[in-house]
């Protein structure tokens, strides 16, 4: 199968590639299906990348990489749509923004993705946790 992108031109995907968010994402409710692409340049970076709008690219990282004691929180019933076996098999991710400070990690309404069932959801943390987490000006360097 072959997507048209905005950023990364035409892309090639296997079917088992997609992830399929049955409720779409804040903001992003009519992108139900999605495929995550390595960045070329930066192994710490990767892009939650729509397959129905090509001008919909998602920077994401693993939010431990940067804060290493984060903790996501949430009700149960939020992660049930994943048909996770075990809490411990979802990946989340954290969306990467940019604003007149820097950069920054949306930590309080992370991706959540059952890599194995090939299922996410966006989900709001409990707690207080923040949306805009500004990371220093060399955190999305390459690491060797």
């Amino acid at each position: 199968m072959q997507i048209r992108t905005t950023r990364f031109g035409s892309v090639d995907i296997q079917a088992g590639d997609l992830i399929g968010f049955a409720d779409g994402m804040l903001g992003l409710e009519d992108c139900r299906r999605f495929v995550l692409l390595a960045d070329a340049q930066n192994d710490v970076l990767g892009w939650l990348q729509s397959t129905t709008r090509g001008d919909v690219a998602l920077a994401v990282v693993s939010p431990r990489r940067f804060v290493p004691d984060y903790q996501l929180r949430v009700y149960r019933r939020e992660l049930a749509p994943l048909e996770l076996a075990h809490a411990d098999d979802a990946q989340v991710l954290a969306i990467i923004s940019k604003n007149e400070r820097g950069i920054t990690l949306n930590l309080k309404a992370p991706i959540v993705v059952n890599l194995e069932r090939r299922l996410g959801r966006q989900v709001i943390a409990n707690g207080d946790l923040p949306l805009q987490y500004e990371l220093g000006p060399t955190a999305l360097r390459k690491t060797a």
